[in-house]
């Protein structure tokens, strides 16, 4: 796969398609399958309020991953990030309602670098609060 985004086409400012990502706690149960990952803060109410958390929350790498979706759908080609970097902020809290959660998430080219690559800066939202910070892909354009 290539990156179906030519360099050219695209300036500072340029903004990404949001996306918004349900997260239910049967999301959570199969992400804990695929990663390994089965800390009980991510699947046991009763753990996570014991510690501290206010229910259950989704994994930090299951949130930055659905986020960097904007980047790779956008480009066409997920080969074409070539660097990727978060800070964790806040939880992405995972009520048992039968709703879950929602992961929203926009991007925008913020500054063209040599070689056809650009940084992409992404806001993750969840409950109207910032999940992530200093959310930056750099990715290579056509």
């Amino acid at each position: 796969m290539t990156a179906s985004i030519a360099y050219g086409a695209v300036e500072v400012g340029t903004e990404l398609p949001a996306r918004s990502f349900p997260v239910t706690r049967a999301t959570l149960v199969q992400y804990a399958g695929a990663s390994g990952d089965f800390n009980p803060i991510h699947w046991n109410e009763k753990f996570a309020r014991e510690v501290g958390l206010p229910d259950v929350i989704a994994h930090g790498m299951f949130t930055m991953a659905e986020a960097i979706r904007v980047v790779t759908d956008w480009v066409g080609d997920p080969g074409a990030v070539v660097e990727y970097g978060v800070r964790f902020t806040k939880p992405v809290v995972v009520p048992n309602d039968g709703t879950g959660a929602l992961i929203e998430v926009s991007g925008k080219v913020a500054a063209k670098l040599d070689g056809n690559l650009v940084r992409v800066d992404l806001t993750a939202m969840s409950d109207g609060k910032k999940v992530l910070g200093m959310s930056r892909a750099v990715v290579r354009l056509a």
